[in-house]
């Protein structure tokens, strides 16, 4: 009688401890998925605030401006040359949203991407928008780090070479780049994602967090802003 009413005792136990493990486990979904929301409509609105920064005339418009052959006129006019080119060592330029700091906009025309970018990277603001690892656009050596969050990083696995990449400062500068190569980055080595020489590179965790999909790309096209006035 006791070994039975001992196995029902240890019964109840690990019925108890399923339970909880599955309430644990739903929670921690709950929670990634608030989280996930969360960073979704912050990025929709800092981007609307950013937009009112940039210039009016659209990425792809300037880029198919600046394949035009320009009229002889324009080659009378005094050409501005944007600080950036006169002095690239420049710190790039942020814009202050809702007490965070963002060097630019990030699109990935292929994934629907328009996203925000911060120019420091730390957990806290990570969690808000894709940061600035490293590097400048300006120098052709930025590297841009995101989280695994559906509206963020995740699907940078399905880009193909040749995609379009374009990151517009927050002066109107906008920089073009093509998808050159895509590599899985140990976490153990995190000295390999400064190798080569990039013009830009985006990163993300994979699930797990074994391995950074890796995305390096090269640049194609300046367009600095003193053309899209």
């Amino acid at each position: 009688m006791k070994t039975e009413n001992r196995f029902k005792h240890e019964g109840t136990v690990f019925i108890t401890l399923g339970l909880l493990l599955i309430a644990a486990a739903l929670s921690l979904v709950l929670y990634n998925f608030y989280e996930e929301m969360q960073a979704k409509n912050s990025v929709s609105q800092v981007v609307s605030l950013l937009d009112e920064c940039l210039p009016e005339e659209s990425t792809e418009e300037a880029l198919a401006d600046s394949r035009e052959e320009p009229e002889e006129a324009d080659y009378e006019e005094e050409q501005v040359i944007p600080d950036y080119i006169l002095a690239p060592q420049k710190d790039m330029p942020v814009v202050t949203v809702k007490g965070k700091d963002y060097i630019g906009i990030l699109k990935i025309p292929s994934l629907e991407l328009e996203l925000p970018i911060m120019n420091a990277w730390n957990e806290d603001n990570l969690k808000v928008a894709p940061c600035r690892y490293m590097g400048s656009a300006y120098l052709n050596d930025l590297i841009i780090c995101g989280h695994n969050y559906k509206s963020h990083f995740l699907r940078l696995r399905k880009l193909h070479e040749d995609d379009t990449v374009s990151f517009t400062d927050v002066d109107g500068n906008v920089f073009i780049y093509k998808v050159a190569a895509m590599e899985a980055i140990p976490a153990t080595a995190p000295e390999e994602m400064e190798s080569g020489d990039w013009d830009l590179t985006l990163f993300t965790c994979t699930v797990g967090g074994r391995t950074r999909d890796t995305i390096r790309c090269i640049l194609v096209n300046c367009i600095p802003n003193t053309i899209l006035e």
